[in-house]
């Protein structure tokens, strides 16, 4: 499985950016998805999950309200929409493939990844 995570780059505070993350082979919806990050000196951390289907979505409290995950199962791609960017957002931003078989625990932490993209650098200045 190869994951390619693209559309990062060098935004201003309240400013726009959509991520994208395509995905190789043919049993990607059959999969959850979930995009982390990890700013310069921190740990890497959860953003946002989605299921197969897309009907269930998870997100991280700091980022509720302002993105939103979604996928098009027919482009094997799944999708960050980040609206109203703050600094703090500045991070290298991950796509992963989540486990055959999670729990609704695992899925807000790496423990339910088992296949990561390589990130895509998101730098919001103020």
């Amino acid at each position: 499985v190869q994951l390619q995570a693209s559309g990062g780059g060098m935004v201003q505070a309240g400013d726009s950016l959509r991520l994208s993350c395509a995905a190789s082979g043919r049993t990607f919806s059959t999969y959850a998805m979930g995009w982390f990050r990890q700013a310069p000196g921190k740990e890497r951390e959860f953003v946002s999950a989605i299921s197969m289907s897309g009907v269930s979505t998870w997100y991280a409290e700091s980022v509720k309200g302002r993105f939103t995950i979604s996928r098009d199962n027919a482009k094997n791609t799944v999708y960050l929409q980040m609206n109203s960017l703050k600094p703090e957002d500045t991070a290298v931003y991950y796509c992963a493939r989540a486990k055959s078989q999670y729990s609704i625990r695992e899925i807000v932490t790496a423990l339910g990844y088992n296949y990561w993209g390589q990130g895509t650098l998101v730098t919001v200045s103020s």
